[in-house]
This record gives structure tokens, C-alpha cells and sequence, in this order.
């Protein structure tokens, strides 16, 4: 009854009658000198409240329209480069021409745009924070730079941190469906000059899924103009080996139809060497055998993206978009070499193994997306439907060998093995949006109906001599199908000094998954709902105070969920574990800005039964496994400072600091399943400056240091990493072409020790990638290249839960 009755109010809303007549409003935007401004925007204000009603943007010859106005009383001005048209008023009651709005620019700068140290913005919305970088200095880095200086992130290898969580890349609010690696190097490509602004959502509201944590949503700049334009880049990185990348974009644009395709092709060959360190203890509470390993992995790739966009615009209140979108990596090989000295509680030789690993994997990512927008007469409301559907294709082929001998060099044994596994994965989604205002509130509305069906499966081959024997103990299939229905509903209502939104989500779910060699089966059907609440209160220009609150979901992934061991030697491996429970969170948040240049930000997050990393030692039969488990309990908390300012005109300080907490409390299941919680107290600084290093502004640069004190992984505990990065850029005829170079991990401290030493757990590792390098980059932007394209990525949360 709950689910009919939420959809029952969905549908009512979304019945509501709409009305109102259409007309617009065009002209020219000149300078002082008569001088036609192209790519001027154009805002029409209320006159009751000034509230932008609508904007646009100016074509290359200067002129404007606005259509789809409805009849009344507004104020209108045009803006470029920070400088503005006197707020004019006009009565609209039938279509309008009003001549020429005067912007006072000087005529020789319309040509091309130089901002020298111009500092970003930050301003504070009820539900995000938006870091406005838009013809400033920041702008003139890439797009992975901007994310990795942008207020209230933490950058951690390839991962960005929001509140100590994982935070997922949007690109104009769609969600980029690709791999960590990968989206670094789509963002790298991507020049910080199309980036308008970031926004960061810690807690996003209603709209999204209830499943997912933060959003870092990238918003480019927009224009309207039609025409073609084109780009290349490519970049040469110099680490342990060298490593290329190439793409190639295309846009066209006309009244009604806009195309883009895109192509990038990324050969890798990439080394990690891996120092590990067990220490196996007896019941007596002594160390009796010490393992010291030596793990060098040799990694392949063509890593390619293709992607094809169509938007179609039917009239001025219908268009339809087409996103298709697949990335393959065929015949990704992992030569893994494992050198182990075993020894005893003195610390003399027992015995040594080497373990040789060859891993081939091939995998499909394909997504196409469907989009139907309506824009009803009634002004501000919108209906958008869409369909979706993902095919995911997974085959994973592993030879391992290992040889032990004694301390002398004499052979002992060989233990050897064969892997086949591979996963199926499909998709399909539907969703309906509705925005509109209602009685002086805005309204958002919707529902979405989601389905996941997930085959799986390994066979596992002992090898004896040159004879492969299928182990059925190890061998398995797992079938896996999740039906997801939701509904949410969202109110904003903004007066004087005050803005409130409120929401509420409600899904159920409906999941099975079954083993077929353990004739298990784990069910769970569930009703849940996800309250939303955000309060902006802003006394004055200088001082705003902001609280938000969410409820959140974690589902586990589907790979996850499978109960099959993949090992890097026998004994070492990873084990799924199909009896893995949703989590559920409450986040808050209370900050503070000072006039715009000081934030400051306290959080705490109930975790729940948090779905973790967690590492067990048998010290029993001497074999250390990966699981991922529910943890007991997990909190986190912290307070967070962030301070931006233009020291000079030519030089720009962005600094961040964090102090927080983070602990989880888990189950140590090879300690006599005693609870154990883990914990940290850390601290995270960083300081980026940006240099303007020519009166042009066309050769720019920038030097960045950050520091983390240590970080809770699982059961492991995170030491310390610095890391410092250099780079510069030269921008040349016009900005057409960009040379840029770039040195990380200068101090060759980027990579951290993990720690896990508690009752009998004595463990150690460090990971050393190729974080050290320098990267040569050239990109070349031909035709209309003032053109802002309808590049986008795919927004399902579903396919999400695809990464391992």
C-alpha cells in the first residue's frame, strides 16, 4: 500500500494543468564604440524580486533572443568579461525587439579574452557549494587539476575524497561511467577553459539515487552559436616505461541537430612493485613463521573509449538525446612475479617460494541512453523521460605456478593452477522527472524503475604435471537479479535571507542471489526512505550559515557478491561473499562562510554496517585473504578549513586543512570473531598556487603540496604520504594549441605504507605504482572552436556498481 500510495501522489502531481502564452524578447549587445560583443549573455530578472527568470547567450555577430517568456513586467542586462548593461526594464505583452544593450568594453580585448590572476568564487547553495573558475587563473590548468583544488576535496591517488568519501565525477549532471584510471585521463584531456564551474554535493538531495555518496559535478560553459569544430591531443608520460595516449573530438552543431563524437586510445604498459610483510602467530601469542614477499606486476593495455551523442531539438519545447557510449580493453595482460622468503621465529631461512601469475582479462562496457524532454507552457517546469540499458562482458583467464625449495636452493614441490571465469551483467532503467513551481515553491518530482540481472561464473582447474583436474570446491556459478522501483519528492522555497529544500526518496528493492555448487540462495526485499534537508541562512553579504542532512544507501557491488576465490597465489586471494547487506548512513553537515574567502566546515556521518575492505591472516594454515565485509559500526567526523586568495595579480592561493576522526568496528573473524575497532585521527593540508608568468596570461604554471597524515582502510591503517606537483602550460595562436608539461611526486613520497596489527593480525605492504613522471601534453582545437559541445556521460547509478 506505501508504494501505491507514493506513486499515486507522483502521478497527481505530474497531472497538474499548465498554462501561459509564449513570446520572446530579442536585440544586439554592442560596446561603447558600436562594436557588436559576440557570445555576450543576456539575463531576464522579475522585477518583484530580481530572480532570473532566463538567459541566453549572443550569437558571433552580437544578436540575442529569448523565447518561450511569458507575459510580464521584467528587468533585462547583458554581461561580459565581469562587465554589465544598465538593468533595464520591459514590459512583455507580445513579442518584443528591443535594439542594442551598451556594454562598456574596450573594443580590443572582444577578440580574445586575457584574465590574469582573476580569482574564483565560491558560493554557498542550501544543497552544494559551487566553485566558480570561468575565465580565472585556476581555468588555465586542466580539468583534473581544477577538481583536485577545489574546496572541500581531497585528492588521494586517483580517487577524490568528499567528508573522507569517494566522491563520483558528473559532467553537466551526468554521471562519467568509467574506471578511476580512466576518468583521470578523460578530465586530464579536458581543458580547464570549458570548465564555467564545479560543484561539490556532499549530500545530494532527493533527485539522485538514495545508493552513492558525494557528486562532484563539472558544469561547462555554454553557446549557441551553430557551426563544426574539432580537436586532437595526446600525451607522452615518462614513468618506469613510457606510456601514450591519443584522441580525437568532433562536433557539429546547426539549428535543430547537434552531433558529437568522440574517440581515445590509451596503450599502457604500467609496473608496480608491492613489498609484503606477514608475520604468523601461534597461540601463544609468538611469532613462529615470517613471510617477506616481493610482488612485481607487469600490466598490458589498449584501454579505448568511443562514444557518439545526438540531440535533436523537435521544436522549442521537445528535443530527444542519444547517448551511446563503449569502452573495451581486449587482451589485458598481468604478468605478476612473487619472490617469498620464509622464516622461522629466529629469523632463519626455512624455505623460499617464487609464484609466477599470468592473468589475461577482456571486457564490453556498452550503454546507450534515451532522453525525451518536454517543456510545458507553464514557465520553469520541465518532464523529462528516459530509458537506459547497459551490457557488460567479462572474461578472465589465470595460469599460476609456484615452486617452493629449502634454504639450500633444492626444489621441494610445485603447486600450480588454472582459472576461467567470466560475468555477464545487463541493465535497464526508466525514469520520469518533473520540475515545476507550485504556490511559490519549486517542485521536483519522479520516478524510476530499475533492473539487474548478473551471471557469473569459475571453473577452477588443479594442474598436475601437465593434466588440469577441475576442483569442484572452488568452482562455481552465481546467479544474481536486483529489481529496484523509487519515487522522490522535493520542495525549494527561497525568500529574503533564507532558502530551505526538503525531500524524501522511498525504493524498494527486490534481490536474489543464488549459488549453484553451495545450493545457497540470499533474498531480501526491503521498503526503505530517504529523508533530505538543507537550510541556507544569509544575514549579510559577508556571513551565511548552511546545515544539511541525508540518509543514504550502499549496495554491494556485483562483483562482490560472487562466492568465488581469486588468488594471487595459493596462498594469497580474494574471496566474495554473497551474504553482503545493504547499509545505511545519516549524514550532517554545519558550515560557515566568511565573506566569501574563509569556509569552514564540521561534519559527522553515521556509517552504519558499512560495507568494507577488510584483510584476515589464517595463521593456522598460513594464508592471508581479501573479503568484503559488513563492519559492526563505523563513525566519522571532522572539521575542515578552506582559504582561496589572490596574493597578486599574477598569483592565486588555494589552501585546504582537515582534522577528522574515523573509525570502524568489525568483526576479526580469525581472532575468535572478537569485535575490534579500528581507528584514526589524521590530518590533510593542502597549499596550490597558481602563477601567471606572462603579460599575455597565455604562459601559466602552477606548484601544489599536500600532506596526509595517515587514513583508515579496512583493517589497515594508511601512513603518511607528501606529494608535490609541478606543471606548465603555454597557450599559443589564439589558444587554438595548448603544450603543456607536468612533474608529480617530486619528492617521491606519494605512496603509503598499510598497516594491520591487532590481537593476532601482524601484516604489512607497500605499494609503490608509477606515481613518479613527467607528462608531455599538446592539444589542437580546430574550427568553431568557441563552440561548447553536448559531450555527456551516462547518469545510472546501477552501472556504477560494475567497478571491482
Amino acid at each position: 500500500m506505501k508504494l501505491k500510495s507514493i506513486f499515486s501522489i507522483l502521478l497527481l502531481f505530474l497531472s497538474v494543468g499548465l498554462s501561459g502564452q509564449e513570446l520572446s524578447i530579442s536585440g544586439a549587445v554592442k560596446d561603447l564604440s558600436n562594436t557588436a560583443i559576440p557570445f555576450a549573455n543576456i539575463y531576464l530578472y522579475r522585477i518583484s524580486d530580481t530572480t532570473l527568470v532566463k538567459g541566453a547567450s549572443a550569437d558571433e555577430e552580437g544578436f540575442f533572443s529569448i523565447d518561450n517568456v511569458v507575459a510580464s513586467t521584467y528587468f533585462i542586462r547583458g554581461s561580459y568579461i565581469g562587465k554589465f548593461s544598465t538593468l533595464t526594464p520591459v514590459d512583455i505583452t507580445q513579442n518584443v525587439r528591443i535594439g542594442t544593450l551598451v556594454i562598456a568594453v574596450d573594443a580590443e580585448v572582444l577578440d580574445e579574452v586575457i584574465v590574469t590572476g582573476k580569482q574564483p568564487t565560491i558560493q554557498r547553495q542550501a544543497d552544494r557549494v559551487v566553485f566558480n573558475v570561468e575565465n580565472t587563473v585556476v581555468s588555465e590548468g586542466n580539468s583534473w587539476e581544477i577538481l583536485k583544488n577545489t574546496p572541500g576535496v581531497i585528492s588521494m591517488q586517483n580517487d577524490f575524497l568528499i567528508r573522507n568519501q569517494s566522491a563520483t565525477i558528473y559532467l553537466n549532471d551526468r554521471k562519467v561511467q568509467l574506471s578511476s584510471s580512466e576518468i583521470k585521463d578523460l578530465l586530464e584531456g579536458l581543458s580547464g577553459g570549458a570548465i564555467k564551474s564545479v560543484e561539490v554535493i556532499p549530500n545530494p538531495p532527493a533527485h539522485y539515487e538514495a545508493e552513492g555518496g558525494p557528486i562532484l559535478n563539472i558544469i561547462t560553459t555554454r553557446s549557441i552559436a551553430p557551426g563544426y569544430k574539432g580537436s586532437v591531443t595526446g600525451n607522452y608520460t615518462q614513468a618506469v616505461f613510457p606510456k601514450y595516449a591519443f584522441g580525437t573530438s568532433h562536433y557539429f552543431k546547426s539549428e535543430k541537430l547537434s552531433l558529437f563524437a568522440n574517440y581515445t586510445i590509451n596503450p599502457r604498459k604500467e609496473f608496480k612493485d608491492d613489498d609484503y610483510r606477514v608475520n604468523f602467530i601461534n597461540d601463544e601469542n609468538d611469532i613462529f613463521s615470517r613471510w617477506q614477499t616481493d610482488f612485481n606486476k607487469v600490466t598490458r593495455s589498449l584501454a579505448q573509449n568511443a562514444n557518439f551523442i545526438m540531440d535533436y531539438f523537435i521544436d522549442d519545447r521537445n528535443s530527444i538525446n542519444l547517448t551511446t557510449n563503449m569502452v573495451f580493453s581486449p587482451n589485458k595482460t598481468f604478468k605478476n612475479q612473487i619472490n617469498s622468503e620464509i622464516r622461522n621465529a629466529q629469523n632463519q631461512l626455512d624455505s623460499t617460494l617464487t609464484s609466477a601469475s599470468d592473468v589475461r582479462t577482456d571486457n564490453t562496457n556498452f550503454a546507450v541512453d534515451l532522453t525525451y524532454k518536454h517543456l510545458p507552457k507553464k514557465e520553469g517546469a520541465s518532464l523529462t523521460l528516459n530509458a537506459h540499458i547497459t551490457k557488460f562482458d567479462e572474461d578472465n583467464t589465470q595460469n599460476v605456478s609456484s615452486d617452493y625449495f629449502n634454504p639450500t636452493g633444492n626444489f621441494i614441490r610445485n603447486f600450480s593452477f588454472f582459472t576461467d571465469s567470466q560475468q555477464k551483467v545487463d541493465i535497464v532503467t526508466a525514469q520520469l522527472d518533473y520540475i515545476s513551481p507550485v504556490g511559490g515553491l519549486i517542485m521536483e518530482t519522479g520516478a524510476k524503475f530499475s533492473s539487474v540481472s548478473s551471471r557469473s561464473g569459475i571453473n577452477f582447474f588443479n594442474i598436475v604435471g601437465t593434466t588440469p583436474t577441475l576442483n569442484t570446491e572452488f568452482s562455481d556459478d552465481f546467479i544474481y537479479d536486483e529489481t529496484v522501483w523509487a519515487g522522490y519528492l522535493s520542495l525549494l522555497k527561497d525568500w529574503e535571507k533564507w532558502s530551505l529544500k526538503t525531500g524524501v526518496r522511498g525504493e524498494y528493492t527486490d534481490v536474489s542471489g543464488r549459488s549453484v555448487v553451495l545450493a545457497t540462495e540470499n533474498l531480501q526485499n526491503y521498503f526503505e526512505l530517504f529523508p533530505t534537508l538543507y537550510v541556507l541562512h544569509s544575514p549579510s553579504n559577508d556571513h551565511s550559515f548552511s546545515f544539511d542532512y541525508r540518509r543514504k544507501l550502499q549496495r554491494p557491488k556485483y562483483q562482490d557478491l560472487n562466492p568465488f576465490r581469486y588468488f594471487v597465489n595459493e596462498n594469497d586471494f580474494f574471496v566474495g561473499n554473497p551474504n553482503l547487506q545493504p547499509n545505511f548512513s545519516h549524514n550532517f553537515n554545519l558550515n560557515y562562510t566568511l565573506k566569501g574567502e574563509y569556509f569552514f566546515d564540521i561534519y559527522y556521518r553515521d556509517n552504519g554496517n558499512y560495507i568494507s575492505d577488510l584483510s584476515f591472516q589464517d595463521n593456522q594454515n598460513l594464508t592471508v585473504r581479501q573479503i568484503r565485509q559488513n563492519v559492526l559500526e563505523s563513525t566519522s567526523y571532522g572539521f575542515d578549513f578552506t582559504y582561496s586568495k589572490s596574493v597578486t595579480n599574477n598569483w592565486y592561493v588555494y589552501s585546504y586543512m582537515s582534522v577528522f576522526h574515523e573509525d570502524e568496528t568489525f568483526l576479526a573473524v580469525e581472532s575468535n570473531d572478537v569485535a575490534f575497532t579500528n581507528t584514526v585521527n589524521g590530518f590533510y593540508g593542502s597549499v596550490n598556487n597558481y602563477l601567471t608568468l606572462s603579460k599575455d596570461g597565455t604562459f601559466t604554471g602552477d606548484i601544489a603540496l599536500t600532506y596526509l597524515s595517515s587514513f583508515l582502510q579496512g583493517s589497515y591503517v594508511m601512513g603518511s604520504t607528501t606529494n608535490l606537483n609541478v606543471g606548465l602550460r603555454k597557450s599559443l595562436w589564439k589558444k587554438r594549441a595548448v603544450l603543456s608539461v607536468a612533474a608529480e611526486d617530486l619528492l617521491g613520497k606519494a605512496n603509503p605504507t598499510f598497516t594491520s596489527r591487532y590481537l593476532n593480525q601482524d601484516n604489512f605492504y607497500l605499494a609503490r605504482p608509477e606515481t613518479r613522471f613527467v607528462r608531455f601534453g599538446f592539444t589542437y582545437n580546430f574550427g568553431n572552436f568557441r563552440l561548447e559541445d553536448n559531450e555527456r556521460g551516462i547518469d545510472k547509478i546501477e552501472r556504477d556498481r560494475l567497478s571491482n
